[in-house]
């Protein structure tokens, strides 16, 4: 499947020429290795891809006896592997490196060596148990990879004309007309299916919900085994903030509300365990910040914050589990439209989701006066403007699922934070449309803020 993250490989190759290693990190099965493979089955002679999820006593052997050798593990990696490795053309793969972190540790000396290009994957990369007793190298450049993208679906679904054609009206700020419930149709497939390239295939090939649901399922199962196996010490609580996501999205709250946990849980109890489902990449957490204002990351409440999950195909898949799996009459539902549930929480979900692929931190802001009502708001999110000026650097964004609607919040954060905010935003099931300086977008171009 065609991925925007292969360009970034590209030009890592063509910048870089050996100087740096290239880690790129992101939940299980978001199509990590598949991708790397591509790039060096393409774009280099010869390469070699030791998958340490999988990798043999023989293999960990040659790392721990040449590992200060290089000569003598270049060569026996290449016989063991049957791959001829040539000087500034071959490329080694060290697939799920957290596995076995001596092998991150090593590349350091292997970029200072500079016969050959080096890339890791991995998932679980930042937790304590995948960096002890190692160093870091320095040499290693971070790449984040994300579910598949609203544009890398309708790739994968055979249409690529849709895109480039939402991009024209958005930068003209007109709107799509006839073509708008159209978008909307793949808009919400995407929604429902997820951005998991296996759970894609799988519908392409089959066309079958029940079918799509089955590798949703399974991928869900693999995060809770993580969870028990990875988040040690916090396995019950980790596991309890992961099941609880839905539900506490669907109450539409503030917060994340951990007494719905626990009466008497604090955050302070549960904060590592928010730390390791979002390291894990299988969570995105939103922060609340106090001020609107340029620096939103030294504004933030940190003990307030929205816990979203990073796909939101398996985000229903888990809201609507009945019976082990979401049955295929949810899947049709809820793409005529016709689910008889206020869907405004998955909005949501796939709002934060897609924010964060374009390159968006998470921030929301919430403010509550008992005494004065004008006072008491809620703005999704917040993301700043692309060019930095000296005032009004920030985009307050509502989403609304929904054609009826307020923007009470939105009015009030713009007569009181107007100093700070510009280009009020609402995401909606609709088509584009500008009305007294509010600009209402389809939900579909979230990408493109």
């Amino acid at each position: 499947m065609k991925r925007k993250i292969y360009s970034q490989l590209v030009e890592w190759k063509q910048t870089e020429k050996g100087k740096s290693a290239l880690l790129i990190e992101g939940a299980r099965r978001i199509g990590k290795s598949y991708i790397v493979e591509e790039f060096a089955r393409n774009e280099y002679d010869s390469y070699i891809l030791i998958d340490f999820n999988h990798a043999d006593a023989e293999v960990i052997a040659l790392f721990e006896n040449y590992s200060t050798r290089l000569d003598m593990l270049f060569q026996m990696l290449s016989l063991h592997y049957n791959v001829q490795l040539k000087k500034r053309k071959s490329l080694i793969i060290f697939d799920e490196v957290q596995q076995y972190p001596p092998a991150r540790a090593l590349i350091k000396y292997l970029v200072a060596d500079g016969r050959y290009d080096y890339i890791e994957t991995g998932s679980l990369i930042s937790i304590h148990k995948n960096v002890k007793d190692i160093v870091i190298p320095s040499e290693e450049q971070r790449l984040p990879m994300y579910p598949m993208d609203f544009e890398e679906f309708l790739w994968a679904m055979g249409n690529e004309m849709l895109m480039p054609f939402i991009r024209a009206c958005y930068t003209k700020k007109t709107p799509l007309g006839s073509i708008h419930r159209k978008a909307m149709d793949m808009f919400r497939l995407y929604m429902l299916l997820g951005g998991m390239p296996q759970v894609i295939q799988t519908y392409v090939d089959t066309k079958d919900f029940r079918q799509t649901e089955k590798v949703k399922q399974n991928i869900i199962a693999l995060y809770r085994d993580d969870i028990q196996k990875y988040a040690t010490g916090g396995e019950a609580k980790a596991a309890a903030v992961f099941e609880a996501i839905p539900s506490q999205l669907q109450k539409q709250g503030t917060r994340f509300m951990l007494a719905d946990l626990n009466e008497n849980a604090r955050y302070s109890h549960y904060e590592s365990s928010f730390f390791w489902l979002r390291d894990s990449r299988i969570v995105n957490i939103c922060y609340n910040t106090f001020a609107p204002n340029i620096g939103l990351g030294m504004n933030t409440e940190r003990t307030t914050l929205k816990c979203y999950m990073a796909d939101t195909g398996l985000f229903l898949s888990l809201a609507f589990d009945e019976q082990g799996q979401m049955p295929a009459e949810v899947y049709e539902r809820i793409l005529h439209g016709k689910l008889e549930v206020n869907l405004g929480y998955v909005m949501e979900n796939v709002v934060a989701q897609m924010l964060l692929a374009a390159g968006h931190k998470l921030y929301y802001f919430y403010q509550y006066d008992d005494v004065d009502s004008s006072n008491t708001m809620e703005i999704d999110f917040l993301i700043s403007k692309p060019a930095i000026t000296s005032r009004k650097n920030i985009w307050p964004i509502e989403v609304k699922s929904t054609p009826r609607y307020s923007l009470s919040s939105l009015n009030k954060c713009l007569n009181k934070f107007g100093q700070y905010v510009t280009n009020p935003i609402v995401l909606h099931t609709k088509d584009l449309e500008i009305k007294d300086g509010v600009t209402y977008l389809p939900l579909y171009m979230t990408p493109l803020l």
